[in-house]
């Protein structure tokens, strides 16, 4: 069997905690299941600054080019927010999604059974809610030049961020969307700002010129982003692949997370283009929930998220299917039985902390063999 290569990048706050939980799976496949995963650790954020002064270094960096897969944590707390802003946490995450050239960020909003009543909104409005928000991850007002602060005298400054997408950039990010729209309910809605902003304008001309030309099998509907937002709150289950740019993907990633109960459930991919020769893409899997300074250390931390950014790993880079519905199944059987860590608490429930959550899904993992 070929060694499968994966770089964990546990990083700042709960990271290494949530991640620990993940290293417990890795081992648990390898000795059971000959699974045959081989693992480095590399530092990142703000850990990396403390040790290199960097947010990643050139050589954990080499080491992200060179894996199959990355397994991300999370960056960043207060620690660090008078660091230079070159070096600052986050800058670390950024260069690994733009060297990796990761323009695909896939992020599933699922609501489990079980915790319909744990969302903010009502359970029906919720329950069996399964979308796929895809986010385009390299361009746009994060990476637009130019995007500085000017000093115009007077004590008056000028902040620019400018956004920027060309056509290849909308199409390939697109397509991603309308071939994952296929394995599951054929639908896709493209949101932008086209009636404010220019981007948006060509925006949804790219998207609707694509969808015609190699997906028109496709349902496809365009919305603009501020109303897909209060479209997520009022009724989420009309949507199945939600598209879109860079900003507003990463708005609307955060408010479909919270449609599930808590930011602790929420995985991520986020893909590259297939290798011409190999067909392999480049990847990197991390929770959505950030670093979580304030619980950090606790042993409290919810490590479903980073669970979950596993199986898509084991599905996406991996193509090990059976295993990611295991594992997804395995987190969903662990909540049915009424365990929850402290953020998904309720009447009735067993309280777990992080290394009690994580013992109970590699258990129910095994059993599901």
């Amino acid at each position: 069997m070929a060694t499968r290569k994966l770089l964990l990048l546990p990083g700042d706050g709960i990271g290494p905690e949530a991640m620990a939980e993940v290293k417990k799976l890795i081992e648990m496949m390898n000795a059971d299941f000959n699974a045959g995963f081989e693992t480095e650790e590399g530092l990142v954020g703000g850990s990396a600054y403390d040790a290199h002064g960097q947010s990643i270094s050139d050589a954990d960096m080499d080491k992200a080019m060179a894996a199959d897969a990355v397994l991300f944590g999370a960056v960043g707390g207060p620690k660090w927010d008078g660091v230079p802003y070159e070096v600052r946490p986050e800058a670390g995450l950024l260069r690994l999604r733009k060297e990796m050239e990761l323009f695909a960020n896939l992020r599933p909003a699922i609501c489990y059974p079980a915790l319909a009543a744990s969302s903010s909104l009502k359970p029906e409005v919720v329950e069996g809610l399964d979308i796929l928000i895809v986010r385009e991850l390299t361009g746009g007002v994060y990476f637009g030049e130019p995007k500085e602060i000017l000093d115009l005298g007077n004590g008056q400054k000028r902040g620019i961020d400018t956004q920027v997408y060309d056509t290849y950039e909308i199409e390939r990010i697109s397509g991603v969307a309308f071939e994952l729209a296929r394995t599951r309910s054929n639908k896709v809605c493209s949101m932008e700002k086209h009636n404010v902003m220019k981007s948006g304008v060509l925006w949804k001309e790219v998207v609707a010129n694509t969808h015609k030309e190699k997906y028109s099998d496709v349902e496809l509907t365009h919305m603009l982003a501020d109303a897909g937002g209060m479209q997520l709150v009022r009724w989420p289950k009309q949507f199945d692949v939600i598209v879109t740019d860079n900003l507003f993907g990463d708005m609307l990633s955060d408010v479909a997370a919270m449609l599930t109960g808590s930011l602790g459930m929420l995985p991520s991919a986020s893909l590259g283009a297939p290798d011409e020769k190999t067909g392999n893409r480049k990847a990197l899997y991390e929770p959505v929930h950030g670093s979580a300074p304030d619980i950090a250390g606790q042993g409290i931390a919810n490590p479903i998220a980073m669970i979950a950014s596993f199986a898509m790993c084991l599905r996406y880079s991996f193509n090990m299917v059976e295993e990611a519905d295991r594992l997804e199944k395995a987190i969903a059987a662990v909540l049915d039985d009424g365990l929850r860590t402290k953020d998904l608490m309720s009447d009735g429930m067993t309280e777990v902390g992080t290394t009690a959550m994580g013992d109970a899904i590699v258990a129910k993992y095994k059993a599901l063999v």
